[in-house]
């Protein structure tokens, strides 16, 4: 099953998160099929961007994305594009 969730990726208490499509078997930061996006919570306000047309397809072709990954996704839909 194909999942889409957060890869950590930064140093130690400066983390940064990359949106990743991936096998629901592999490692958190290990092998991933896409990026779609990244999100760096050390800013204020959080920044989440998305590669939409990307995420679609895997949403559409049955990827299941966890929990807080849908809340970004929710979140980011939300607010207005400057």
């Amino acid at each position: 099953m194909v999942k889409i969730r957060l890869a950590r990726h930064g140093a130690k208490k400066r983390p940064f998160y990359r949106i990743v499509a991936a096998d629901s078997r592999s490692p958190r930061d290990g092998r991933f099929i896409e990026q779609l996006g990244f999100y760096d919570p050390t800013k204020d306000p959080a920044v989440v961007q998305l590669k939409t047309d990307k995420l679609k397809k895997w949403l559409q072709n049955g990827a299941q994305p966890t929990d807080t990954v849908a809340r970004l996704i929710h979140k980011a839909e939300q607010e207005p594009v400057a």
